[in-house]
């Protein structure tokens, strides 16, 4: 999980992502499926994907009370997945049987996926947290206040942006993850993303693995574009 390049596979539909992963020939990924395609395919993408024997992340965000989030977790345990995640905002005890879930579906002799929890998206600003959350700390102190909220529910570590990542490394320890989306090379466009970083920039800031989408899943070279992205974050001088 540590230093892993994930690529979010923000597609409709399987056949748009087979024809992206055609692309990396026999190349292993570590891919996130999110909420459109899941919700589109089901768990059968899942399937189709670990048999290609690539990593997931499957990215839904779960938030609900607790017993429905750790009957939801049973059941997408037995997908083998290797990372999910909740929102923090659901608390301590949804995060605690969100674990618990997770643990009673993984299949004898498999490893329980890893489970992170969404601090503030990096959609979020500072003013609008506090306008519509009406949360009336610094976006930082509440994405710290999440990620000790997460640590204390037994969870692996956190979803937030690159900016919050040294904080929280140096607060609650290096075998926290740090799993941060919104990362972008310096000539590209922002989107609807707003704390974002380059993947020198978190790499300088400790996080643990990096999310990338349409920098690379909508490129014209995504095979090119994905090793733009892989040798930076790895610290390769050009």
């Amino acid at each position: 999980m540590k230093n892993s390049l994930i690529i979010a596979l923000d597609f409709s539909n399987k056949q748009e992502v087979h024809q992206f992963l055609s692309h990396f020939h026999e190349e292993k990924l570590f891919v996130k499926v999110g909420m459109e395609l899941f919700y589109q395919e089901g768990p059968s993408i899942i399937k189709e994907l670990k048999e290609k024997e690539h990593q997931i992340f499957l990215d839904l965000k779960l938030h609900d009370i607790p017993n429905t989030v750790k009957s939801a977790m049973r059941g997408l345990a037995k997908l083998g997945c290797d990372l999910v995640n909740v929102h923090a905002a659901g608390g301590k005890e949804m995060m605690q049987a969100a674990l618990e879930g997770l643990e009673e579906g993984t299949l004898p002799g498999e490893k329980r996926p890893a489970c992170i929890a969404v601090t503030q998206l990096t959609s979020t600003s500072d003013e609008q947290m506090k306008k519509e959350q009406l949360i009336n700390v610094s976006l930082n102190d509440s994405v710290l206040h999440y990620a000790k909220l997460a640590q204390a529910a037994g969870l692996d570590g956190v979803v937030c942006s690159s900016h919050e990542a040294g904080l929280i490394t140096s607060q609650i320890g290096s075998e926290f993850l740090t799993v941060t989306p919104g990362i972008r090379l310096q000539e590209d466009q922002l989107a609807d993303q707003k704390r974002v970083a380059t993947p020198g920039l978190a790499k300088e800031s400790g996080v643990s693995a990096i999310v990338v989408g349409r920098s690379i899943t909508r490129s014209d070279d995504p095979l090119k574009s994905y090793h733009l992205f892989k040798r930076e974050w790895e610290g390769v001088r050009k």
